[in-house]
């Protein structure tokens, strides 16, 4: 299921990235034209729409920002040069994307968390899950390691000592409740709230699908100590654009601290 998942993600996002990118004519590697952003809608595309608007004229910078949807096309978009940088992702995802794919992003800089949630359309508490009751996990290596392990952080399930970011259902050790597990995309988890008994969702996937992780999550990943930071990215080498350099300014500005701090009100939490 997993790897069907997987392929089905990739032949999407192709298609995606042929149709997205054809129309923008720019040349990502010419630091003299606009720095085009591949960027998950919200929040990342609302972030940078607001430098885009508020701040990058002053700085002098010509900013584009491209919206996708999935995890993939993103990084395929930056390794082959169809956008400049991407802005979506944490270091762990990036690490396992870049091992299976061969590609080399890198991070340039830190600027917010999105704590990931246990949600549920059926139930006010965690606790107050029955016995078999199934939940809805992302599918992609790193985000269900991660889900798994806020599960576990809550006591509802145990995971074999010392598993890391590969970790995966084989390896829990104590389910108490005898939960069931669905895997699925990232983005269907949202959309899965009324199938399944409680599911695992996203920080940008819950505020798009008008969760408010800071009220609705059952549990709720904690910042401190974080690994899950999302960043802005670039192909290695494009480290030391000037239009990098100075997006990387202005998404780390007290003015987006502020933005994020009024728009998403706890849900979203700046992270330089």
């Amino acid at each position: 299921m997993r790897n069907t998942a997987k392929i089905t993600t990739a032949v999407l996002a192709a298609g995606a990235l042929t149709l997205g990118l054809s129309a923008c004519g720019a040349d990502s590697s010419d630091t003299d034209g606009p720095l085009i952003v591949a960027a998950s809608p919200v929040p990342h595309a609302e972030i940078l729409n607001y430098v885009k608007d508020n701040l990058a004229k002053k700085e002098g910078l010509d900013l584009q920002v491209k919206e996708f949807t999935d995890y993939v096309t993103p990084n395929t978009a930056t390794q082959d040069g169809s956008v400049g940088a991407n802005y979506f992702q944490n270091k762990p995802y990036l690490d396992d994307f870049n091992k299976k794919n061969g590609t080399e992003i890198v991070p340039v800089v830190t600027v917010h968390l999105e704590p990931l949630g246990l949600y549920s359309h059926k139930v006010k508490k965690a606790d107050d899950l029955k016995s078999g009751a199934t939940v809805a996990i992302p599918n992609d290596t790193v985000n269900e390691a991660r889900a798994l392990k806020l599960l576990a952080t809550d006591g509802l399930i145990t995971l074999k000592a010392g598993v890391g970011n590969e970790a995966t259902p084989a390896d829990i050790t104590k389910n108490p409740k005898n939960l069931k597990f669905k895997e699925l995309e990232a983005a269907q988890t949202p959309r899965s709230l009324d199938d399944v008994d409680a599911a695992v969702v996203n920080g940008n996937y819950a505020i798009e699908s008008d969760l408010k992780p800071s009220k609705d999550a059952l549990v709720l990943e904690s910042p401190k100590n974080n690994p899950y930071g999302n960043f802005l990215a670039v192909k290695k080498g494009n480290e030391d654009d000037p239009r990098v350099k100075k997006l990387a300014k202005l998404l780390t500005s007290p003015e987006v601290e502020k933005f994020i701090q009024d728009k998403y009100a706890g849900s979203v939490l700046a992270s330089f």
